[in-house]
């Protein structure tokens, strides 16, 4: 292991650590729009490498704008990179203001890059014995390490001296810039010798030296093993040029001309003042809060050592332990493991006398169905009702770990029996991370969870349902801590370990972390949720009762014909021979259809179709909406939509589902997803229930597989237009208000006024392009978007959108107004309050700024239609459980409808009741209709 020095000089890469923060969560944006997450990052990461190694000298260093020598030398250096993001452009200068006031030098040189600043600034310093620790996530670095020189990894937290980089890479640090230049660099564009890859190169540099060294050599390829080694001795010879350009490319220079040195690099004061004006227009709040309190954002020298004693972190340590920014919040020294009946019993104590506590299970699979649990965590507050941060007990019980040489543990059914009546009891409330999950696990043990207070990834998501909830960003997002990964502990890919064979020395401080946390998110998450009394009912009173209907609903899964399915397989299969045979002959030659590369070579290179688009590469697009335009008029197209089409049915659902099918219940159980969609829709997964096409042929048969038991029937009871309906309720338009309040047909009405004829006297055609504008239009649709859609001159497509706004002004006065309130104020909402942000509403980049603006307009209708059924399969759940066992079953909820499995005596009294609680679930101002039908099958019933 490394041995990290006291008080080194710190070089950070300032451009590796900008890309690293911008790539990852979380993805912040201000009320402005702008987004802030790089900047975040990159602070966060600055101050736990200042906690950690507390360092005397500092410099953050980046790169300078244009080109640098190694363009001059090669002009296809970098030219693999895309160009740097807007979003990421505009943090670059707010970032460094950061920087500096907080007293961290930057240095930035015209002409080269942050490496050869770097590399200069380490070699000068490595000569008079200056420790010096280089922070990067880029490998070319490793050149760079010598007995002084160290180089930790941004990404992984390694630290790497000289035995570290031969560990790594095989080979020394004085042969790195051999190794790139012999493979080459695909980042950097660094072209290396064709056919030499890392076991290649790394083979030569082991078994002959450095590349003179082999150029020296080239007869001794034939010795080292080389398949076709004198072909190798050949393309090492063609290619000594290029392999020498590659060495030039790849080597850090050490001599930039600097007027600075170690002496200028001094940590200085941070710059209070410029801190909480910066940190107030980024909105780091709780930054600003601790600045504004008179703390500081990154530890003075002389403070660090006792806040790195305090974290369990000592200058003398591995890389292992380096501590997050807050570790002295989250001590993981400090959590337990139950072994014994006696430590069981204190702790059930301690569960049963707390006002609330964290529950976490660790399982044997992420499949609800088939999860068994191997050990639960628990955690309480010990210091309620106190203004100091939260003081946590954390525990973790192991049950089921069953590696060689595992430790006795509790017996396992003896210790659930124990816990049943605390899980079970309602009066004694529990908090979690996505409990809908653990709540179905303990009901394959037997044990149904009661008390569910409050999830933390609900929390978060009615808090703010954009970016991810997951505990992890939650952490980071929210309490600036940096969770154990379960990668780090379990490994990854095929080799990765379930729970079960995970050492409990291990396992324990990753699952009462997951307690700690859970419980630390809770209290951030609800005083933010406290702030506002509709955010607060729309969690109390929807998505906390929803998680448990939702985990009934996919227990209970739903029937399938998997016979049915299997026949339908193979009759797609068939169609995607004929379909391949057609396409072959329309392009004169085989090709796999399923290439995008091949494709383009095929349509825009050999038959010479028009280039609609292009991707960001530069490449003929070959995306869904440019084949869609093709095909009106050319053959290779529409067969090629086709085949895509039926290869996605087959290989995610006639293929899928039959195997999908659990063997204890004979069903299939979807997950429904509370967190994911922006808008407060629910989405599923495995199957995904909400993206089977309803408008081919080959679609609804997949539905026909849906299917009820002997003696049932499915019905499928669905929403009446109702973000039409709520668009009238929030734009208020008389002529809209009038026509749902009369049942009139809404298209065909729309159709009359835009077309100037009686309701009488609509056509099909003009009641669809009707229906195309009435739906266009609250999904913002411009008069460009309806013209394609409608086939239509642009002007055409205006006039009617013109006539549309003349007939309902409201619905104008309601797109200009909610435009305005949120740029305003960074959100819309829903009728019940749900705040749907719009972090792009006053972006620069005119595109995001649009779609944000057409977000803004339809936000509202679609979160409120997803606020009122979620609603509606409350009231719908409420009511089954008060109907006869087994005479009816809520098995799916699809978009705007929900399905359900009724006994064939009740079908007709049912089906009124379902409609009509349906109803009801909103008040608006127009009437709610819930339409209703069925059949043996989900398509009979649609």
């Amino acid at each position: 292991m490394a041995t990290i020095p006291e008080n080194p000089f710190v070089l950070v890469d300032g451009s590796s650590y900008l890309y690293r923060a911008f790539f990852s969560p979380p993805h912040l944006t201000n009320s402005a729009g702008e987004a802030t997450g790089a900047v975040y990052g990159v602070v966060n990461m600055l101050k736990s490498l200042m906690r950690q190694f507390n360092p005397s000298h500092i410099v953050v260093v980046f790169d300078a704008k244009g080109k640098t020598f190694r363009d001059d030398m090669y002009s296809d250096y970098k030219a693999n990179r895309p160009s740097m993001p807007d979003d990421l452009r505009i943090q670059i200068e707010p970032l460094h203001a950061v920087i500096k006031a907080m007293g961290l030098p930057i240095l930035i040189v015209d002409g080269v890059e942050a490496d050869d600043v770097i590399g200069t600034l380490s070699k000068k310093a490595s000569e008079k014995g200056i420790k010096t620790l280089i922070s990067t996530g880029d490998k070319d670095m490793a050149q760079l390490v010598d007995e002084h020189t160290l180089l930790i990894n941004t990404m992984t937290d390694t630290v790497m001296d000289v035995q570290g980089v031969n560990d790594k890479f095989g080979i020394p640090p004085e042969l790195i810039i051999d190794y790139l230049a012999l493979m080459g660099d695909k980042v950097d564009n660094i072209p290396g010798v064709p056919g030499v890859g890392e076991k290649t190169a790394l083979a030569m540099l082991q078994g002959i030296g450095s590349m003179d060294a082999i150029y020296e050599n080239l007869d001794k390829l034939a010795p080292l093993g080389f398949r076709g080694s004198k072909t190798m001795a050949k393309k090492m010879a063609d290619n000594e040029e290029m392999a020498r350009l590659s060495y030039l490319l790849a080597t850090i220079k050490l001599d930039v001309e600097l007027d600075v040195a170690y002496e200028d690099f001094k940590h200085g004061e941070q710059d209070s003042d410029e801190l909480v004006k910066l940190f107030g227009k980024l909105e780091f709040r709780r930054w600003l809060s601790a600045l504004l309190d008179g703390g500081t954002v990154v530890d003075s020298p002389s403070d660090s050592a006792a806040n790195s004693a305090v974290n369990g972190a000592t200058n003398n340590n591995s890389s292992a332990n380096i501590a997050p920014a807050n570790k002295a919040l989250v001590d993981r020294n400090s959590y337990k493991t139950i072994y014994t009946l006696g430590q069981l019993k204190q702790l059930i104590k301690k569960l049963e006398a707390s006002e609330l506590f964290a529950f976490d299970t660790e399982t044997t699979s992420l499949d609800y169905m088939q999860a068994e649990v191997v050990g639960l965590s628990f955690a309480i507050q010990t210091n309620v009702g106190s203004n100091d941060a939260p003081e946590i007990e954390a525990v973790y019980l192991p049950l089921a770990h069953d590696y060689i040489d595992a430790p006795t543990q509790l017996d396992f059914a003896e210790t659930m029996a124990t816990l049943k009546p605390l899980l079970e009891d309602d009066a004694h409330k529990k908090v979690g991370q996505n409990l809908k999950y653990d709540r179905s696990v303990l009901l394959n043990h037997g044990i149904e969870l009661k008390g569910i207070q409050f999830d933390t990834m609900l929390e978060s998501y009615i808090v703010d349902s954009t970016g991810k909830h997951d505990m992890d960003t939650l952490a980071v997002k929210y309490l600036d801590h940096k969770c154990i990964s379960f990668e780090e502990i379990a490994g990854k890919g095929k080799k990765q370990l379930t729970f079960n064979q995970i050492s409990i020395k291990e396992a324990a401080p990753y699952a009462a972390e997951d307690a700690d946390i859970t419980l630390r998110l809770h209290l951030e998450l609800y005083s933010r949720l406290k702030e506002s009394e509709a955010l607060l009912t729309l969690f109390n009173e929807i998505e906390l009762p929803l998680l448990t209907v939702l985990s009934d609903v996919e227990r209970g899964g739903v029937a399938i014909d998997s016979e049915l399915l299997a026949v339908q397989s193979t009759e797609i299969a068939k169609r995607l021979l004929e379909i391949e045979e057609l396409a072959y002959e329309e392009a004169g030659k085989p090709f796999n259809l399923s290439s995008p590369k091949q494709l383009q070579t095929i349509l825009f290179e050999e038959l010479e179709l028009p280039i609609l688009k292009k991707t960001p590469k530069g490449a003929p697009s070959t995306a869904e909406e440019v084949l869609v335009e093709l095909a009106q008029t050319y053959p290779l197209p529409k067969l090629i939509i086709e085949h895509r089409g039926l290869s996605k049915l087959k290989s995610t659902y006639t293929d899928k589902l039959p195997k999908m099918v659990n063997e204890k219940t004979g069903r299939v159980h979807t997950s429904y997803h509370q967190a994911v969609t922006v808008t407060g829709r629910l989405s599923s997964s495995d199957p995904n229930l909400q993206n089977i096409p309803i408008r081919s042929a080959e679609g609804r048969r997949i539905r026909q597989a849906f299917i009820a038991p002997t003696g049932y029937k499915i019905v499928a009871a669905d929403y009446s237009q109702i973000e039409l309906r709520i668009m009238a309720h929030l734009s208020q338009d008389k002529g809209l208000l009038d026509a749902f309040s009369n049942g009139v047909d809404i298209h065909k009405a729309t159709a009359a006024e835009v077309f100037s004829v009686s309701l009488e006297e609509v056509t099909v055609d003009q009641r669809r392009s009707a229906k195309a504008i009435n739906f266009g239009l609250i999904y913002g649709m411009s008069a460009f978007g309806l013209a394609k859609q409608l086939n239509i001159g642009r002007n055409e497509a205006q006039q009617y959108m013109d006539r549309y706004f003349h007939r309902y002004p409201g619905v104008l006065t309601y797109m200009e107004d909610t435009r305005t309130v949120a740029k305003e104020q960074g959100y819309v909402e829903t009728i019940l309050g749900r705040r749907l942000q719009l972090p792009n509403i006053n972006a620069r980049n005119g595109m995001l700024k649009k779609a944000s603006e057409r977000a803004a307009i339809n936000a509202p209708m679609q979160g409120t239609a997803a606020d009122i059924i979620k609603k509606a399969m409350i009231d719908v759940a409420s009511w089954v459980a008060e109907q006869p066992q087994d005479t009816v079953q809520l098995l799916m909820q699809v978009h705007d409808e929900l399905v359900f499995s009724i006994k064939e005596d009740c079908v007709e009294a049912y089906t009124q009741q379902i409609q009509d609680i349906m109803a009801n679930a909103g008040q608006l101002d127009v009437p709610l209709i819930a339409d209703a039908d069925m059949g043996n099958n989900w398509d009979e019933a649609h």
